[in-house]
């Protein structure tokens, strides 16, 4: 059984017979399923009406436990992006109700970012949609072939962060 990664890697071995394009082989499979995978979600999601990265600031504010609330800088290095990135996500979702900014009660000049009871709900709707469609694209993997593929992405990915 042959995919269209295996159709690119055999090109570069005609194209090049000196290159070793053997990481090709696991990498660009890895970046074919998170196209495909970016795509289902954000069809799933449609119906939600988040805007980029939106459903990530409410997903850590939701994971974040009771009372659903962190600083503007936790939620950024959360999800690796600019403060600025940041800002305008936080303003739209206020916009449409989802958070909102309230007094940090240990430091009055600052605010943190609260999810809203709308905004909670919303999430946790999206939550169970996005995670039905996870499982959906594991589906063809055995529970413990899913372990094994968890377990060796953790290891490159631990690897990848050290390097940086």
């Amino acid at each position: 059984m042959t995919d269209h990664v295996d159709f690119v890697i055999e090109q570069w071995a005609n194209a090049m017979p000196e290159l070793d394009a053997s990481s090709m082989a696991i990498f660009g499979r890895m970046l074919r399923i998170m196209k495909h995978l970016a795509t289902r979600r954000a069809e799933a999601l449609a119906p939600f009406h988040f805007r980029d990265g939106e459903f990530d600031v409410l997903a850590t504010l939701r994971r974040a436990g009771p009372p659903y609330c962190l600083s503007p800088t936790q939620l950024y290095k959360s999800l690796l992006i600019t403060s600025g990135a940041m800002t305008n996500r936080l303003n739209r979702l206020e916009e449409v109700g989802s958070i909102e900014r309230v007094a940090d009660p240990e430091d009055k000049r600052s605010m943190l970012v609260a999810l809203t009871d709308a905004g909670r709900e919303k999430i946790e709707q999206a939550l169970l949609v996005h995670t039905e469609t996870q499982r959906d694209q594991l589906a063809t993997l055995s529970a413990d072939q899913q372990q094994q593929l968890q377990s060796l992405l953790s290891q490159l990915m631990q690897a990848s962060e050290a390097q940086r």
